[in-house]
């Protein structure tokens, strides 16, 4: 499975949006559109997640810098979130 990071998203790009964007490439698994907590509105980026690497990997390569109403996509695998680490003392 591989799960891809989709930025610099229009605020108004809906779940359902991606879903047919990226499953031109493959079966997609989940979408989901990172919002503000606050104020429920998107944070300008998403998740994507496909089964099939080939096909994920098909899909970052084709979606990357591809413009998505009037702004250019940034698409790559994911990474995890790591820990970060505080300045206190030990």
């Amino acid at each position: 499975m591989t799960n891809i990071y989709v930025g610099n998203l229009p605020f108004q790009t809906t779940e359902e949006e991606l879903t047919e964007l990226f499953a031109a490439y493959g079966a997609v698994d989940k979408v989901s559109v990172v919002t503000d907590r606050a104020t429920g509105r998107s944070r300008g980026f998403a998740f994507v997640e496909m089964s099939d690497d080939a096909a994920a990997k098909s899909a970052i390569d084709a979606v990357n810098g591809m413009e998505l109403n009037g702004r250019v996509l940034t698409v790559n695998v994911a990474r995890p979130k790591t820990e970060q680490r505080g300045g206190g003392r030990r």
